[in-house]
């Protein structure tokens, strides 16, 4: 039973980067290095202190060859601050933080409230156009030894137009270096800022863009999450907050970004001017294809707060941190959309940190008809949550925890059977930087992968002759945890104790 939220215990400590350090700091669980190199050193720590949850953040300082005040922070979702993160307290496990988000993002009181402008703000301390533009003053790390570049942005989002509509659209991208004043800005096709780029090279026009190199930590979590279309991320952070975010315009393009952001870069991308863009070590686990044409940013304006904070989010095989933030956003995000269809007694949901948080899915439900659990499945698999770039979904029973990893592969190897409870879905919605996607069909430009919907529910009309589990009654489980926890304790001080 998952433990219910009271919606006045969700209160956020921070409205801005600096404001969140100083809550995580709280909690111990900020390390600050110094004289680490951007060409190597910085990804190599990144990459070791990630890999393990509880893990600190990482800030870096005094970074040779950069000017002194300039600074690096990852791995900022983690341990008890992942909590802090989303407004919430300290001390709720995965599951329950998932639904405690969920039960905050549906509350009828924080429906998206729209942005507002103001005139000036602590981004525009330092403001750099013309000849003075210099993206190489940043230390843009180098985060893995076979990627192609540095890249300045990965813990960034870019603000773009729909230049039909007007609306904004904040999403992450992978933003790599070039030069001085410029940037090549992957877009995987169907996001929403790949639909906004095709409709201006439609148009024969360039985008205005401007990208958020480091800010609100909730924002850029809300970039990175199926917003729905035509919905804009800064007010769906306004309505999280209570009140509305307050966004000045760049001097380039007018479009917003947070008043008290960290670093702003502004111009625009020219959709026919293409340049070799990668490779980035991805969210897979790997180099999906080499460095590829893409087209180039001209940076006219740079903004920048006095000693700003680059926010670095990068991704390493296994789960990293950019698994674990969308692990607990897309799973609650999943759930509603679940019930939103329709379908009953959806009990949990969990995109598992394994899979990047989309390639490994686990739904547990209550069976109620015959075929409940293979409707989960499909819709799990194809709604706008679930879609882009998934694999499998496992549908379990209501007694399985699906955050569990162990629990949940039990479930499919002893409630399931391979040539009756597999369902496959083909021409599916998919990326470039799923690495299975054959070569001949890269060629041709087709990004389309198969999906496996596994039932490991116990078969609905025998469910009742099912085995009975090996495991101890709820409340014989509460009552050993009570009389004997202090046997591991014990054994962890290695105290000796023996009653």
């Amino acid at each position: 039973m998952n433990t219910p939220v009271n919606k006045a215990s969700h209160h956020f400590v921070y409205s801005d980067l600096r404001q969140w350090i100083a809550a995580a700091d709280a909690l111990g669980e900020v390390k600050r290095l110094t004289g680490f190199t951007w060409e190597r050193e910085i990804g190599m720590a990144s990459a070791l202190i990630q890999r393990s949850d509880p893990s600190p953040c990482l800030i870096f300082d005094e970074i040779p060859g950069v000017k002194p005040g300039f600074r690096v922070l990852n791995n900022f979702f983690g341990a008890q601050r992942a909590n802090v993160t989303l407004g919430f307290e300290p001390g709720l496990s995965r599951l329950d933080l998932s639904d405690a988000f969920l039960s905050v993002y549906k509350d009828p009181d924080r429906k998206p409230i729209k942005h507002v402008i103001v005139e000036d703000g602590p981004i525009f301390e330092n403001v750099l156009m013309g000849d003075d533009v210099d993206l190489t003053i940043f230390p843009s790390p180098q985060w893995h030894e076979a990627d192609g570049g540095r890249y300045i942005g990965t813990g960034s989002y870019a603000v773009t137009r729909d230049p039909d509509d007007g609306w904004l659209n904040q999403g992450t991208y992978r933003v790599m270096l070039h030069d001085k004043r410029t940037v090549g800005m992957y877009i995987s096709p169907g996001k929403h800022g790949r639909i906004h780029r095709d409709k201006y090279a439609a148009r024969g026009e360039k985008m205005p863009v401007a990208i958020v190199l480091g800010g609100n930590p909730m924002q850029f979590l809300l970039t990175g999450n199926e917003v729905p279309y035509g919905i804009t991320e800064y007010d769906v952070l306004g309505g999280l907050y209570q009140r509305p975010v307050e966004c000045v315009r760049g001097r380039i393009t007018g479009l917003p970004f947070p008043k008290d952001c960290e670093i702003v870069i502004e111009g625009w991308v020219d959709p026919a001017e293409l340049r070799d863009e990668g490779p980035l070590g991805e969210w897979t686990g790997y180099y999906p294809g080499g460095a590829r044409p893409e087209p180039v940013m001209h940076v006219e304006a740079i903004y920048h707060r006095n000693d700003p904070i680059m926010v670095g989010c990068v991704h390493e095989l296994g789960p990293s941190e950019y698994a674990r933030y969308r692990a607990i956003t897309r799973s609650a995000l999943l759930k509603e959309a679940l019930k939103s269809s329709g379908i009953p007694d959806v009990t949990a949901v969990w995109a598992h940190e394994v899979g990047g948080a989309r390639m490994f899915v686990g739904v547990s439900i209550k069976q109620r008809y015959a075929g409940h659990s293979t409707q989960v499945g499909h819709v799990a698999s194809q709604c706008q949550v679930g879609a882009y770039a998934g694999k499998y979904v496992v549908v379990v029973d209501e007694d399985i925890d699906v955050s569990n990893l162990e629990e949940l592969l039990w479930a499919m190897c002893t409630r399931s059977d391979p040539a009756t409870s597999i369902e496959f879905i083909r021409s599916a919605w998919s990326t470039p930087l799923d690495p299975r996607i054959p070569p001949e069909k890269r060629e041709r430009g087709d990004f389309t992968n198969s999906r496996a919907i596994i039932d490991a529910c116990r078969p609905f009309h025998w469910r009742d002759q099912f085995p009975k589990v090996n495991m101890p009654s709820k409340a014989v489980q509460l009552e050993t945890r009570e009389r004997f926890s202090w046997i591991l304790e014990s054994w962890r001080r290695g105290d000796g104790r023996t009653r």
